[in-house]
């Protein structure tokens, strides 16, 4: 199942240097691959099994999800905020959809 479109939460504007805390949100089944359906058949291993964050062109986080994690992951991490720019967000299925936002942050 693909990814719905995340939902992202950032500080309204931050410093340079301040410390900010980043929050994702995405809507995903997160399918294990050890239930069955009705008839018994396997339902098939669907999950999200990496995030990706990264601020201009610069990886800052990076998470491998395994079967483990629930469905519609929350992740949040902090950041010192190096200067303007845009954070770029991909998460990647096992079935090799990338779901990518974009979102600037507000440097004053």
């Amino acid at each position: 199942m693909a990814a719905s479109r995340p939902r992202i939460k950032l500080p309204e504007s931050a410093k340079v240097g301040d410390i900010i805390e980043v929050k994702t949100l995405i809507t995903h089944v997160m399918e294990t691959g050890h239930r069955k359906d009705k008839d018994g058949k396997p339902i098939p291993r669907d999950i999200l099994n990496t995030f990706i964050a990264k601020f201009g062109d610069a990886e800052v986080f990076r998470a491998e999800l395994g079967s483990g994690i629930s469905a519609n992951p929350f992740i949040s991490f902090q950041l010192r905020v190096p200067g303007p720019g845009t954070f770029e967000f991909a998460w990647i299925d096992d079935n090799g959809t990338k779901t990518v936002e974009l979102t600037p942050l507000n440097v004053v």
